[in-house]
């Protein structure tokens, strides 16, 4: 039998390259204590707590089953430096008046009447001031959530159930993150809690653990962090649909807004909104018809979107019809904060690139 011929150095550089592969996979299985020391490193020095924060991060990646890379560290850092500078329940200024504008817009749209929100606004708590008093005197989200819990539990029945629904807090915690995605990932909630999903935002443990929940808890093949930043904004994937949307315009000839947004949430077949619209044209070419496009377009919040026919279909026409290169595969959306909070003209962009920025900082540290 002839031996098999090896060149020379064959023995030496597999060794190197199997010592290499050994070494790698060690970084990426860290001790708890060493994720621990590097998250010391990285929080900031004058930071009250260090070792609390650092064990909140940590058992919300453990219990998420998240790996610990310092990217994925830096990345709830850079969130949340961004988000409350280090800050469990971070302040907001003009609150109050905020909050009674807010309830009185959301009370208008769900046709709640005026004299209901004025009564409620009126009625005296136990310290002898109406909720009015106490509203212009809150600082932050925690108190101006709770006292509005407390103030519909004053109610009598019939309004405390209309009013229920209008608590104008919806995000809070160090990464402000929303309750309502709180409330609908709870399953796995690692602490017992004594009170509400909402109660838990609010405190630095909960509202780590469901901002990294938000962050990171779902697969994105993004290049760049920026775009995961952007989805924590945005929506889970909306960077991965905003570049889509893009797609479908050069496919369609059809100029569509990248906001992430694939389906009006509700509409009926006869309306569909400007991106199913716009596919809608080009059905013979995609070979889908309306049914199929928006049994695919129903996918815009999950991974799978990228193994549909949909998608697979658009992006080799965009492709085709580019400069000899593919279409991105993700891209900022273009949205425009609204919040009550916000006092000037912010985008999705706008926060998802600060967030990078701090992100790299992060990084080099």
């Amino acid at each position: 039998m002839t031996p098999i011929s090896r060149p020379p150095g064959w023995f030496t550089l597999t060794a190197l390259c199997l010592t290499l592969a050994c070494l790698s996979a060690c970084r990426t299985q860290r001790s708890p204590e060493q994720v621990h020391a590097e998250l010391l490193r990285k929080l900031p020095a004058t930071l009250h707590d260090r070792e609390g924060w650092a064990r909140d991060i940590q058992t919300a990646f453990a219990t998420q089953k998240i790996e610990p890379t310092s990217s994925n560290l830096c990345a709830v850092l850079a969130v949340v430096e961004q988000e409350s500078g280090y800050r469990a329940d971070p302040p907001v200024p003009g609150l109050g008046g905020i909050a009674i504008a807010e309830i009185r817009r959301r009370a208008a749209e769900k046709h709640v009447p005026g004299f209901m929100v004025d009564a409620a606004l009126a009625l005296r708590g136990p310290d002898g001031r109406s909720y009015a008093q106490q509203l212009q005197a809150l600082r932050s989200e925690r108190e101006l959530s709770e006292m509005y819990e407390a103030m519909i539990a004053r109610l009598p029945l019939g309004s405390g159930r209309l009013l229920a629904g209008l608590n104008p807090v919806r995000t809070g915690g160090p990464m402000q993150v929303r309750v309502d995605f709180a409330e609908r990932h709870a399953r796995g909630y690692p602490y017992t809690s004594a009170g509400s999903i909402r109660r838990e935002v609010f405190d630095r443990r909960g509202g780590l653990y469901f901002g990294i929940k938000h962050l990171l808890g779902y697969p994105a093949d993004y290049e760049r962090p920026l775009y995961r930043f952007a989805d924590f904004n945005a929506g889970w994937y909306a960077s991965r649909n905003a570049a889509f949307q893009q797609a479908a315009a050069i496919a369609s000839g059809v100029r569509l807004a990248r906001d992430g947004d694939l389906l009006v949430p509700g509409a009926p077949m006869e309306r569909p909104g400007a991106t199913e619209a716009a596919l809608r044209r080009i059905a013979p070419a995609l070979g889908m018809d309306a049914a199929a496009i928006r049994r695919d377009l129903g996918r815009e919040r999950d991974q799978g979107f990228i193994h549909t026919e949909l998608y697979r279909r658009v992006m080799a026409i965009a492709d085709g019809k580019g400069a000899g290169r593919p279409v991105p595969r993700a891209g900022l959306p273009q949205i425009e904060l609204r919040s009550p909070k916000i006092s000037r003209r912010l985008t999705t962009a706008w926060f998802a690139e600060r967030v990078e920025r701090r992100w790299q900082a992060c990084m080099a540290r």
